[in-house]
């Protein structure tokens, strides 16, 4: 450990960080304490919020707003095997660099999967878990995970980390969906690299897309033929849809929501990871980051997508779906065409469809590579998952080039 580094862990939750041995006495404001703090609510979300904003990738899902919210309403909570040891650095009495740490006592709800290297863990008589998260629980959005204002305060809070699962006795640290700088800070600290790949819509330049129409036009004859068939099997079916945008989502949208929401889990035989408290503190604390489109039939709501924006990036998300009566095609209408209709319409950049899902690239939106970051404290293991990520890296590349040359849209000459 360098002079630089401070001591973490469950015992000592807050530790000072010294001056270096020139301006120690001279200068107080080079100390720092790093604290675990198990509540996010005791962390100021000013300061918490204004360091994601200092962020080109800064995402609606690092607010601090709502990882409280997940944490409130009891989605992401301890007792959902998800317990809160978030990091912040504080220098002078201000945050200069804070990240979401949990406590894991399983992988679901991450969208990186390790599932096979617990099992590899087990069958050695070694526990993988717990280990340390930082990720956004449930949300698979790639953007900044390290809030901090330089690669100095990125790297400090990696260290962090690494001390606190060293001194847990942890087996690992992971950093999912993490933007370029935070790659660059992982890969400096010795951090290994995983990738995955997601598909997104990016609006064309030099010449936007001027409506729904125009982009039909740039795609393919056969796509764009598939495409125009599926809006007209709904559009025959009699289903009209509305879009809620803010504060005009009102409590009994949100319920038709949320009903929705379940019922796509109860399909799958599964419980939804957030709660309709969830969904109710997004209402009151960050109205303006949601659009619902609402589906009816026969004057009857049957279905209803929810879709996560940002009003300053230009950017939005496709989160949550569902439908109590099934209408062929209703889930392509309702999560692709009408969101990227209303990303055109409304000047947005981008599109981010979620996690996998290879169909949506004959709907227009193309493979992007993802990142997370691993820290294994076992070397022969860390070795042999290093290994395995090579091998993988390679054929997640290789994939990605040959979607590419399944391209939907048409030849530039």
């Amino acid at each position: 450990m360098t002079r630089n580094e401070s001591r973490v862990s469950h015992e000592r939750p807050e530790m000072r960080h010294e001056a270096k041995p020139e301006t120690q006495g001279s200068d107080a404001s080079n100390d720092y304490v790093i604290r675990v703090v198990e509540d996010p609510a005791t962390i100021d979300a000013e300061q918490w919020n204004a360091l994601l904003d200092s962020r080109p990738s800064a995402t609606p899902f690092m607010r601090h707003e709502y990882l409280l919210a997940l944490h409130r309403s009891g989605s992401a909570s301890s007792e959902a095997g998800w317990r809160a040891q978030f990091i912040t650095v504080a220098q002078s009495g201000a945050l200069v660099a804070a990240c979401p740490l949990y406590l894991k006592s399983h992988s679901y709800g991450e969208y990186v999967f390790d599932w096979a290297w617990a099992d590899a863990y087990q069958r050695h008589g070694l526990a993988y878990y717990p280990k340390l998260l930082a990720a956004v629980p449930f949300t698979p959005v790639p953007g900044s995970r390290l809030l901090a204002r330089d690669v100095d305060g990125r790297r400090m809070l990696l260290r962090a980390m690494q001390q606190l699962a060293a001194d847990g006795k942890l087996s690992s640290a992971h950093v999912l969906f993490l933007d370029e700088a935070d790659q660059q800070a992982a890969q400096a600290e010795g951090w290994m690299m995983r990738s995955t790949v997601q598909f997104h819509w990016t609006q064309r330049e030099p010449e936007p897309y001027t409506d729904f129409a125009n982009f039909l036009a740039s795609l393919q004859r056969d796509k764009r033929k598939k495409i125009q068939q599926e809006r007209r099997r709904v559009a025959d079916a009699g289903v009209h849809f509305t879009e809620l945008e803010g504060s005009a989502i009102t409590p009994a949208d949100w319920d038709f929501f949320y009903r929705c929401y379940q019922q796509t889990y109860a399909e799958h035989r599964s419980t939804p990871y957030l709660s309709r408290d969830f969904f109710e503190r997004m209402a009151h604390t960050m109205p303006s980051n949601w659009l619902l489109f609402v589906a009816a039939q026969n004057g009857t709501r049957i279905a209803a997508s929810l879709v996560g924006i940002d009003p300053v990036s230009r950017v939005a998300f496709g989160r949550y779906w569902g439908a109590v009566v099934h209408v062929p095609c209703l889930h392509f209408e309702a999560c692709y065409y009408r969101p990227l209709a209303w990303c055109i319409a409304n000047g947005y950049l981008r599109f981010e469809g979620g996690a996998q899902g290879e169909h949506k690239m004959a709907r227009g939106l193309l493979p992007v590579q993802t990142w997370s970051a691993h820290w294994l404290a076992h070397p022969q293991f860390a070795q042999a998952v290093a290994e395995f990520l090579e091998r993988e890296g390679a054929g997640v590349a290789n994939y990605i080039d040959e979607l590419n040359e399944r391209r939907p849209f048409k030849a530039i000459d």
